[in-house]
């Protein structure tokens, strides 16, 4: 046997599939005690929202008890809700945020 009859065959490349990260709530747990503008402003500080979005957010937990703030990776979510409990507690506010996963 030569080496012409020798049949050259492509390495098939076979690619992982990755899968998106499950996704995360952020959520505004509303409290008789934390002032309406001190919660508009840690929704500002630590999710980068507007005024108007702040107090939409705000409003709207006021109203219904909770509120969805954000919706993003698990550890970003776990960071941003711990970020924005421990500033409430830092200024004697029992303000909570809590995460859990999006269905």
């Amino acid at each position: 046997m030569s080496s012409k009859d020798t049949a050259v065959r492509p390495k098939t490349a076979t690619k992982p599939k990755l899968e998106r990260p499950k996704l995360y709530k952020v959520i505004l747990v509303n409290d008789d005690y934390t002032p309406r503008e001190f919660v508009t402003l840690v929704l500002r500080a630590v999710f980068r929202m507007g005024e108007e979005a702040g107090y939409r957010v705000m409003m709207t937990a006021h109203k219904l008890g909770t509120c969805v703030v954000v919706v993003c990776a698990r550890d970003i979510a776990e960071t941003k809700a711990t970020e924005a409990t421990d500033l409430a507690k830092e200024a004697g506010f029992p303000l909570m945020f809590r995460t859990e996963p999006e269905e």
